[in-house]
């Protein structure tokens, strides 16, 4: 067991939040860990992510249920019909193709006999039928029978004309769940009546006695129906006890599928990805963006040792970067949907999180932050396969003491084989600890040009704190930033001086590799391009061979022909067409078509460049920074890339031929939603009321993200899927 609780943890990696939405999709409150083996959950959510299902029904927490049956206790028919709709909701469920692992999961499940003709016994609001017993048919008759009369009683003392002076209105008052009418004093004169209540004005509110003994014949029916229901009740009561083993298996079962349902909804829902861990402790993020964030910028790295240290500007995204980490692993360990790009990222499996990240000082505890934390690190050394992060971690005292103390006790825990990700503003731990083979360091940058954080982060170097820096852009004078460099040493200010130039050239080398893997990349391409121009002249060259051996053997077995023939005529028509076939035999020319000079644009196949230099039969063209020397025979002119400017100015015009369908097959759903936008901004202007929109199933990620934009459009009046002939279920007509 972690030493912070998983609801303290789960604060401090501000999930709350996320947390909060995914447990709003359970059918039922539990919690939103799922046990069991993470491999096989894993292969059934992909799989149940790829095609759609039926929604669950809600429920309530059947263990008191379950409880009560196992001594042999009565149920309500209410709580009888939750297990009804667990019965019905697998039954559902088995006649879906899902895949390969829950199919054969689902088929496991067999229903007890009589579990299914339970079912029949309930209409769909979990009221029993009115078929199953006669008693009940003449009741509810009778219970009809009775309320008419109540209304045609009420009807009759309303135009009485007795009781018409002492009426203050004409109104039935529902008074304590009893029908009423409203009158004044001296009622008594003119109808014989109980009061039941008083008004605020003065009135009695009161029901007359012919009315009350129809309730009291209503109360005696709906009795009598109770004690139908509690015999009913009762043999169904005692059929599941009989199966209560059943019971409890498949209300497990539920929740486990429940568990599956809320994830992939979620995962629907925000577009999130799933990674399984694996068995290593690394952690290789692609595009990983915290949950909590609106708009954040994503973030990939790789930390494959045991200590990453971040240093850097403040503000500038540090402890956003600890608590991402350690929430990605977190999420991954629940098989949690995240935003990621899951088949380039890698999470490794750890038993424990912890983190150090909030003040432990209050007045309650009676401690000092360094205290507490020293605390808190004591409890660290007997911890293993733990993912511990510290925030600010020489908070609370000196920190050239405190780079000191953690330095001695960051090695000790790296000899426990704990994995720690660090934040700090100080460069002193950094510079103790940069020699140990499994430390890693990565900055926080800094915009010198605009003056202020950047939000991403450069590896492998010491950050730079930009206080004076960050003190100017919040206003503080000039002169008092100035004094108190002054202060702060030159010798100290050379250092980070020295320290920002070196992230700067850090910067400029990861640059000049970008640019050099895209010119790889480019070469690639070319090799690749080149290499597939190869086999197609290779194949044109084979096929143009036969096809010439074929015409010359054909022109040639006509010329043969002449010499079998006597007559001279014959021999002479025979001669004139296998010159005709000769003559219509073009053999291929290799002379250049066209004149190409240097600086002409051209292109060789998916190859396009411009001319730089040109020998006796090879020219030097430039493409994308890449030179190549091809031959001038290959080239054909080509006109270069036209760069469009960009212009200002805004018009709104009424769109021309727009359709009223959109077809948004194959697209992702943020790519689909943006052309649906567009789609319905456009057909306002066109003056349509109704159009039609193709999503197709699929696996219903696509059609999820179409229904919920749908819901949320102030301009859409509303939808419904279209009819079996315009698509269907896979389509939406939509009124606005």
């Amino acid at each position: 067991m972690m030493n912070d609780t998983k609801e303290e943890l789960i604060s401090k990696l501000d999930l709350n939040s996320y947390l909060e939405e995914f447990k709003a999709l359970f059918a039922r409150d539990k919690e939103i860990f799922l046990q069991g083996d993470s491999n096989l959950h894993f292969k059934r959510i992909h799989e149940l992510c790829e095609v759609e299902f039926p929604t669950m029904p809600e429920l309530s927490n059947l263990d008191k249920a379950l409880v009560h049956l196992s001594k042999q206790g009565i149920l309500h028919l209410d709580e009888i019909f939750e297990f009804v709709k667990i019965f019905r909701y697998f039954e559902k469920l088995k006649k879906i193709k899902l895949g390969t692992n829950l199919d054969s999961w689902l088929q496991k499940i067999e229903f007890v006999s009589g579990a299914l003709e339970l079912c029949l016994n309930f209409d769909e609001k979990g009221e029993l039928k009115e078929s199953l017993d006669e008693r009940l048919v003449n009741l509810n008759a009778a219970l009809r029978l009775k309320n008419e009369s109540i209304i045609a009683e009420f009807k009759k003392f309303c135009y009485t004309k007795a009781l018409m002076p002492y009426l203050i209105d004409t109104q039935i008052h529902l008074i304590n769940n009893l029908e009423a009418l409203l009158v004044r004093g001296g009622f008594n004169h003119a109808i014989k009546a109980k009061i039941i209540g008083r008004s605020n004005g003065g009135g009695f509110y009161i029901v007359p006695l012919s009315v009350e003994n129809l309730q009291n014949d209503i109360e005696k029916i709906k009795n009598q129906k109770e004690e139908i229901y509690y015999e009913y009740a009762k043999n169904f009561s005692a059929f599941l006890a009989k199966n209560l083993p059943f019971l409890k298996f498949i209300n497990t079962v539920f929740d486990l599928f429940d568990h599956y349902s809320a994830r992939v909804l979620l995962a629907k829902k925000r577009d999130f990805e799933f990674v399984l861990c694996d068995q290593s402790t690394d952690l290789v993020l692609k595009n990983f963006a915290h949950p909590a964030l609106k708009n954040p910028k994503s973030v990939s790295l790789e930390f494959k040792k045991q200590v990453l240290i971040i240093t850097g500007v403040n503000a500038g995204g540090k402890s956003m970067l600890l608590k991402s980490m350690l929430s990605a692993a977190f999420l991954a360990k629940h098989l949690l949907p995240m935003h990621i790009k899951a088949s380039e990222s890698k999470i490794g499996t750890f038993k424990e999180f912890d983190a150090i990240i909030e003040d432990p000082q209050n007045v309650k505890n009676d401690i000092s932050t360094f205290a507490g934390r020293m605390l808190h690190f004591s409890r660290l050394f007997s911890r293993k396969n733990l993912l511990l992060g510290i925030d600010e971690i020489e908070l609370g005292t000196d920190f050239e003491e405190a780079a000191c103390l953690y330095s001695v006790l960051i090695s000790k825990l790296i000899a426990n084989n704990l994995k720690i990700i660090i934040t700090t503003h100080h460069k002193r731990l950094a510079m103790l600890l940069v020699k140990n083979e499994q430390v890693e360091l990565i900055a926080a940058l800094y915009d010198e040009e605009l003056s202020r954080p950047k939000y991403e982060f450069l590896k492998g170097t010491i950050g730079k704190s930009y206080a004076f820096e960050t003190a100017l852009r919040y206003q503080i004078p000039p002169n008092l930033v100035s004094e108190a460099k002054k202060l702060y040493g030159e010798d100290k200010e050379n250092l980070e001086e020295l320290v920002g130039k070196n992230i700067n050239l850090e910067l400029e080398l990861k640059a000049k590799l970008e640019n050099v893997e895209k010119k790889e990349q480019k070469v690639d391409e070319i090799l690749l391009s080149l290499k597939d121009q190869k086999e197609k002249n290779e194949q044109e060259f084979r096929t143009s061979l036969r096809n010439l051996e074929f015409k010359f053997h054909k022109a040639i077995e006509e010329a043969k022909k002449t010499i079998q023939l006597k007559d001279t005529k014959d021999k002479q028509r025979s001669l004139n067409k296998a010159n005709e076939l000769k003559k219509e035999i073009i053999l291929p020319s290799m002379e250049q078509n066209e004149e190409l000079r240097v600086g002409d644009f051209v292109k060789y196949e998916k190859i396009k460049g411009k001319i730089i230099s040109i020998s006796k039969n090879d020219a030097m063209v430039e493409s994308d920074g890449i030179k190549l020397r091809v031959p001038l025979k290959l080239l054909k002119k080509s006109t270069p890339t036209p760069k469009i400017s960009p212009k200002t100015s805004i018009s709104v015009a009424k769109p021309t031929n727009l359709s009223v369908s959109l077809d948004l097959h194959g697209l992702r759903s943020d790519e689909a939603i943006s052309r649906l936008d567009k789609f319905i901004s456009d057909a306002l202007l066109a003056g349509f009321d109704e159009v039609l929109i193709y999503h197709g199933i699929g696996t219903g990620k696509l059609a999820f993200a179409v229904r919920e934009f749908l819901k949320t459009h102030k301009s859409v009046k509303g939808f419904n899927d279209a009819p079996i002939n315009q698509g269907g279920f896979g389509a939406k007509v939509v009124r606005l």
